[in-house]
């Protein structure tokens, strides 16, 4: 019998030449385990989708019941499924009273596809504006919008009529106009560097999608369930998207997504013609029951506290020779480093002293800091320490 890892190498389509080649025995917690009985503690909770660790007993238990009922038995939105209505219900609850309506999907990019189809098909429109820096996904659609031509070039043609201006500035925006279907952001860019928005252009920004009939998307893939110290980081702003794109943290560890919209914009997906979008396996039964329990878990404690408690003890630690800056909100942090050959050893260093860190796909001198929300304050001082100890042996 060949090796696990033999047939990671020669079967699993690789995305480069370098994986970080952990091979997974379990996970709990804040921490994951090897087969070969190392253990290591996961600072960015498998890409800001772990907030509440691996494994949480309450989604455990939530999966283990559902599971006991059924798995998937049809298409999405033909069978009323008790998972699906009472998340939706949930979710909905926690939103502003526009964002009514949601339609699960089953990833990030997914949701992304489906908003733009939406922002299409109500305004009647083609023309999509995006920012320079920004990701959205790697499927066609995802991808056209997505600002940073070296992961677009080897695929164009993309969709047509998608202009990119550029992030927190002014200049531009009257770009978005009468032809605009959708503007598309991340309120914080995630793979451009851990860039907040400012709240005055994010105004700006919706107040000429109102002037102009155009739809307000907020890419809130990473930023959701109080990983900026507010449920949906459009809360820091007082901005309330027309549609709204979550997944990552949504599902507890499951393959969740979806976009959330009002009843009014939502009724173009039900004629010409009828079923125009579908998916099968979008809003699958144990996902849902894994994101109920997930998302009730979250508001059962504060942990808008905790998420602005480890930006706080991120403040406290971070300084020295080679650190430039710490910024974003919440538990969702960039460490600027002074420049990449640094940020590749500091990040090797600490993978081999069992700390996992990474980067963002836009910054190769930005190390990525989005621990699980339920972190130990003096697990994630020690760590944090370790982390500027090694920036000093490279420095």
């Amino acid at each position: 019998m060949p090796k696990n890892s033999d047939s990671f190498y020669n079967h699993i389509a690789q995305t480069s030449d370098e994986p970080m080649g952990l091979e997974i025995d379990r996970a709990e917690g804040c921490y994951i385990y090897t087969t070969d009985g190392k253990k290591y503690l996961d600072l960015i909770s498998g890409i800001a989708v772990s907030s509440l660790g691996h494994r949480h007993p309450n989604v455990i238990k939530a999966i283990e019941k559902q599971i006991g009922k059924h798995l998937h038995v049809m298409v999405y939105g033909e069978y009323i499924q008790e998972p699906q209505s009472r998340f939706a219900q949930l979710l909905c609850d926690q939103l502003p009273a526009e964002l009514d309506r949601v339609y699960f999907v089953n990833s990030g990019t997914e949701a992304i596809e489906g908003a733009l189809k939406l922002a299409k098909k109500f305004t009647g429109r083609s023309k999509l504006v995006a920012f320079q820096n920004s990701y959205h996904g790697d499927t066609h659609g995802s991808l056209s919008v997505t600002g940073r031509n070296i992961y677009r070039d080897p695929y164009e043609p993309l969709l047509p009529d998608v202009h990119f201006i550029d992030f927190n500035r002014d200049e531009h925006l009257d770009k978005i106009d009468h032809k605009t279907a959708a503007v598309i952001l991340e309120p914080i860019q995630g793979e451009g560097g851990i860039i907040p928005a400012r709240k005055e252009w994010m105004e700006k920004v919706k107040q000429r999608c109102d002037e102009t009939g155009a739809l307000l998307i907020f890419d809130e893939i990473q930023t959701g369930f109080f990983r900026t110290g507010k449920l949906f980081a459009f809360q820091h702003y007082g901005v309330v998207p027309h549609i709204l794109c979550l997944a990552k943290a949504m599902g507890g560890g499951m393959p969740m997504g979806a976009f959330v919209s009002s009843t009014e914009i939502f009724e173009e997906f039900k004629h010409n013609p009828p079923l125009n979008h579908v998916t099968t396996f979008g809003g699958h039964p144990v996902c849902c029951a894994a994101a109920h329990a997930n998302l009730e878990t979250l508001l059962s404690d504060d942990f808008a506290q905790k998420a602005y408690q480890i930006a706080e003890i991120a403040c406290n630690t971070f300084r020295g020779d080679g650190i430039i800056e710490i910024r974003g909100l919440g538990a969702m942090l960039g460490l600027q480093l002074r420049d990449s050959d640094l940020t590749q050893k500091v990040v090797k260093d600490c993978f081999d002293k069992g700390i996992i860190l990474g980067w963002t796909l836009h910054s190769n001198s930005l190390i990525r800091i989005a621990p699980p929300l339920i972190i130990d304050p003096e697990v994630l001082r020690d760590a944090f320490t370790a982390i500027v100890e090694s920036v000093k042996k490279f420095v």
